[in-house]
C-alpha cells in the first residue's frame, strides 16, 4: 500500500513507565529513532521509586520540539489502569503499547500500520521481537520462537491465532499495534490485573480481529525483574492463579473447540499451581483433567460464535 507520508494515520505510542531508571532513555530514544512520519508518545510515570521520572523530564525537556510528547508523572495505579489512561489520553488512530524496558525497532511501526490499513477487519496486528539482555546484546533473534518455542505457522489464520492465543502464547515484548476503535469493541484492559495482555488478546481472538506479521519490531529486554519472567515462588503462583482466573473467565467468549480448549488451559495452570505448591494429588488430576479435555476438543465440531459471551 502506497501512501504520502503525510496522509499515513497518526499513531499514539503509549508508554507505562515503572522503576527503569537504567532503560527508559533507550525506550524513548526508539521512538524518536522510528522513522514513521506521523506519531505522538504519551508518558505516563505510574509512581516510580527510583530515578526514572526525572530521566523522562530530562529527555522530554530536551526532545519536546521534535514530536508530539505529553508527560504524566503520578502515584502508582498498576499497569492495566495506567494503560487505560494512556488510550484515554491518546489521539491517534493506531495504539503503539509499549514498555519502558524495552524498545521499538525501527520499521515495525510502518510494517503494522500498512498490514491493518490493507486488512480492516482487524483490531490489532502482532509482530515479533528480538531479545536483548540487560546491556542491550542480542540474546535471541526470535522472542517468539527461541524464547517461548511457538510455531509461527499457527498465527497465519484465524484457527491457528485463537489456538496459540489459547493455549501457546508467545509473545516477547510489546509487539501489538492496536486500532483504537477495537477496543471500544472489546473494552480496554481489565484494571487489577498483574498480567494483562492474555486477558485483552483473548477478547481480540474470540472476534477474529488479532492479525500477524512476521517481522522484528521491539527489542525485548530480559533483566531481572521482568514481571513475567520471575523466579519467585510466591509470586509465580500468584500470576498462575489469575491466569487461571482469566482462563475460565473467558471461555464463554469463544465457540467449540476453543471453549473446551480454554477449559483444558485451565487445568493445564493447575497443575503448575500444583507443582509450584508441591501438591501431587492436585497435580495428577489437574493433568487428567487437562488431557481429557483435549482429547474431547478434537472430538467437537467447530463453531466460531459462542452461545454467550462473559461481561
Amino acid at each position: 500500500m502506497s501512501l504520502h507520508p503525510a496522509a499515513m494515520p497518526l499513531v499514539s505510542v503509549l508508554i507505562p513507565a515503572f522503576n527503569h531508571e537504567r532503560f527508559v532513555q533507550r525506550c524513548l530514544d526508539s521512538v524518536l529513532e522510528d522513522p514513521y512520519p506521523s506519531k505522538e508518545l504519551i508518558i505516563i510515570d505510574d509512581g516510580s521509586t527510583d530515578r526514572t521520572g526525572e530521566r523522562i523530564a530530562d529527555w522530554v525537556a530536551t526532545h519536546c520540539m521534535e514530536l508530539p510528547i505529553e508527560y504524566v508523572r503520578r502515584e502508582n495505579r498498576g499497569i492495566a489502569a495506567t494503560l487505560n489512561e494512556l488510550v484515554a489520553r491518546a489521539s491517534g488512530e493506531f495504539l503503539r503499547p509499549g514498555a519502558s524496558d524495552d524498545y521499538l525497532l525501527p520499521g515495525g511501526l510502518d510494517a503494522q500500520v500498512r498490514y491493518l490499513l490493507a486488512h480492516p477487519c482487524r483490531g490489532a496486528v502482532i509482530g515479533d521481537s528480538v531479545v536483548v539482555d540487560q546491556d542491550g546484546n542480542k540474546v535471541h533473534d526470535s522472542g517468539m520462537c527461541d524464547l517461548h518455542g511457538a510455531n509461527k505457522a499457527l498465527y497465519r489464520s484465524d484457527d491457528g491465532i485463537r489456538r496459540a492465543v489459547i493455549s501457546q502464547w508467545a509473545i516477547g515484548g510489546p509487539v501489538a499495534l492496536i486500532r483504537k476503535s477495537a477496543l471500544d469493541t472489546v473494552d480496554r484492559w481489565s484494571e487489577g490485573l498483574r498480567i494483562e495482555d492474555w486477558d485483552l488478546f483473548l477478547r481480540l481472538a474470540a472476534r477474529d480481529a488479532l492479525g500477524f506479521i512476521d517481522v522484528g519490531v521491539c527489542a525485548y529486554r530480559l533483566h531481572g525483574t521482568n514481571l513475567s519472567k520471575t523466579r519467585h515462588t510466591a509470586t509465580r503462583i500468584v500470576n498462575l492463579v489469575e491466569s487461571q482466573h482469566v482462563a475460565l473467565r473467558r471461555a464463554s467468549l469463544f465457540g467449540e473447540p476453543y471453549r473446551t480448549l480454554l477449559h483444558a488451559q485451565s487445568h493445564y495452570i493447575g497443575a503448575k499451581i500444583s507443582f509450584l505448591q508441591r501438591r501431587l494429588y492436585p497435580l495428577v488430576l489437574h493433568m487428567v483433567a487437562y488431557l481429557w479435555l483435549i482429547v474431547v476438543s478434537k472430538a467437537r465440531p467447530a463453531s466460531t460464535h459462542p452461545d454467550v459471551e462473559a461481561p
